[in-house]
């Protein structure tokens, strides 16, 4: 059983310690080859909320504040071109973060939604301690853009 489904098995979120914290972001490939100690330093600073199914979590066009990662339940991204579902694993809030602009979705709980969250300080903080974190934001945002263009390509006759 990995860390991750560990801590979503024992549901006890509001108890969990830095330690438990990196240990996630360990296991999330946005944060690949930062150490333990550099986790716990982002975990330290990392709170955890919880959504019931309904819940804004974030709205469309309003300033961006936390980034967020999923540690259970699911939740949707409601956005043109079209809507998709964001599961354990899966984070959110990183463009309003990095560009400075309001929120280009908005997001929903599905259902009952546990994650973990960085505020805009942390978040930056984070992102110079660990340049590592920002070329898998560009790896990712690159193939979002990528899947965009064909999704285009295909749509035009």
């Amino acid at each position: 059983m990995s860390v991750y489904a560990g801590l979503i098995i024992r549901k006890d979120w509001n108890e969990s310690t830095d330690r438990d914290w990196a240990d996630v972001l360990a296991t999330l490939p946005l944060f690949a080859g930062i150490g333990k100690r550099g986790l716990r330093r982002i975990a330290a600073d990392a709170e955890f909320a919880e959504f019931l199914p309904g819940d804004t979590v974030v709205s469309a066009r309003a300033r961006g504040d936390y980034f967020y990662v999923i540690l259970s339940g699911r939740a949707k991204a409601i956005a043109k071109p079209a809507a998709r579902t964001l599961e354990a694993g899966d984070y959110f809030g990183e463009m309003s973060l990095l560009d400075g602009e309001p929120r280009s979705a908005s997001i929903v709980a599905s259902e009952e939604l546990h994650v973990m969250r960085l505020a805009r300080r942390a978040f930056d903080a984070a992102l110079e301690r660990h340049p590592s974190i920002s070329r898998s934001f560009l790896k990712e945002l690159g193939t979002r853009v990528r899947v965009l263009e064909r999704q285009a390509a295909q749509r035009t006759p």
